[in-house]
């Protein structure tokens, strides 16, 4: 059963990755969290623990040193006979207009969300390959779908998870190992937390649903596609945004 294998999370530490940390832990997993905030995690690790999951460990990494995270995964894979479920959720924004950015503004922005995510990919298909099973799950964006006014670097980023996405369930569908994205719309965070009250005011009137979302719609839904029961759903992408994307 995918309940048995190891679910591996990046950007796992606050926001969405800690919900989706939280609701794998609550089907009966193990989760590795992956990420660059070390005082978060150890949060993190009280928050499920304090919540009666203990086979939760955390791994402060800085996923865009691809050597470390490459080395990372191999032992996780090693230690836990293989990796069952990836969730690249790791995700960045630096946003301008395109006119505005810089270099650093753009290759940042792609080394987290897109760059890594490639290759923690690489890693975690080998053994799942191997095991003929696995579930890997990226979280894109609306943005990556429809594109979003100053924010163009972070919605090729999230785009090219798509594409991505997309290639790899032809390269390992017969293998059963499903790969899947998620698009999420507008969710209260930490990080959209900070907006302007226009912006919000804004954001809302394009959402069909009349409301933001929780970090835990789009946990509930990488659940779903991390089980069993989404063996025959590949290639996908799933809009976790009330309907502002249709």
């Amino acid at each position: 059963m995918a309940e048995k294998r190891l679910a591996v999370v990046t950007g796992a530490a606050r926001g969405i990755g800690r919900a989706i940390v939280l609701e794998l832990l609550k089907q009966g997993r193990k989760v590795a969290g992956l990420d660059i905030n070390a005082e978060q995690l150890k949060e993190l690790e009280k928050v499920c623990k304090d919540a009666g999951h203990t086979s939760i460990e955390t791994y402060a990494i800085d996923i865009t040193k691809v050597s470390e995270l490459t080395k990372l995964l191999e032992e996780l894979a090693e230690k836990n006979n293989g990796i069952g479920v990836l969730v690249n959720n790791a995700g960045i924004t630096r946003d301008k207009l395109m006119i505005q950015m810089t270099e650093e503004d753009y290759d940042k922005i792609m080394n987290v969300n897109l760059r890594a995510a490639f290759f923690a990919t690489a890693v975690a298909a080998k053994s799942m390959i191997r095991n003929k099973f696995g579930r890997i799950v990226n979280i894109s964006s609306v943005a990556g779908v429809i594109g979003q006014r100053g924010s163009s670097n972070y919605a090729a980023s999230k785009a090219g998870l798509i594409g991505m996405t997309k290639s790899l369930a032809r390269e390992v569908g017969k293998k059963n190992v499903t790969a899947n994205c998620i698009a999420p719309g507008f969710i209260m965070t930490d990080m959209t937390a900070i907006l302007p009250d226009l912006v919000k005011e804004a954001a809302l009137k394009v959402i069909p649903a009349e409301r933001f979302g929780a970090p835990e719609d789009v946990a509930k839904a990488v659940a779903f596609l991390a089980s069993d029961d989404s063996g025959f759903i590949t290639g996908q992408v799933l809009c976790v945004d009330g309907g502002m994307a249709m």
